[in-house]
């Protein structure tokens, strides 16, 4: 009876276990791309949930007529709780018609941006830069009664 034998050439040339450094190696140089562009992708968005909820709450704020500091508030809530860095961000308020803001009937626009720094690399170019535009229609019912 003729033995056969199962072992490959490549194998018997000492290359055993090769394939699975090969994996392991490329795998790694594959992962870390990956977690790095997860961390940053998600530094995006919180940023612009941000945004987009503080650019919403003070069109509400100034649209429902405070005018007690609630939309300085409500900034300065989104910038803690969203870990915004306050010196980035911008925030602009417009109305329409132009004139008194709030004025019953007025459309007010907020917009809002800050820019993300990279992460790892801060000081590498500006960062990604988002925003977010909040519109409130002002009651027809501000300031009767």
């Amino acid at each position: 009876m003729r033995r056969v034998s199962l072992s490959r050439p490549s194998e018997a040339a000492g290359e055993a276990g090769s394939a699975s450094l090969e994996f392991l190696l490329v795998g790694v140089l594959l992962l870390v791309p990956l977690v790095y562009l997860v961390i940053t992708l998600a530094q995006v968005q919180q940023q612009t949930l941000g945004v987009e909820s503080a650019a919403r709450n003070v069109a509400r704020v100034i649209a429902g007529g405070a005018a007690d500091g609630s939309a300085e508030a409500i900034v300065a809530g989104a910038v803690e709780e969203y870990g915004m860095d306050r010196d980035a961000l911008e925030v602009s308020v417009t109305c329409a018609p132009a004139g008194a803001c709030p004025r019953a009937g007025a459309i007010v626009t907020v917009r809002i941006t800050t820019i993300v720094p990279i992460p790892l690399l801060p000081n590498l170019g500006s960062g990604i830069t988002v925003g977010a535009v909040g519109t409130e229609r002002v009651s027809s019912w501000l300031g009767q009664g």
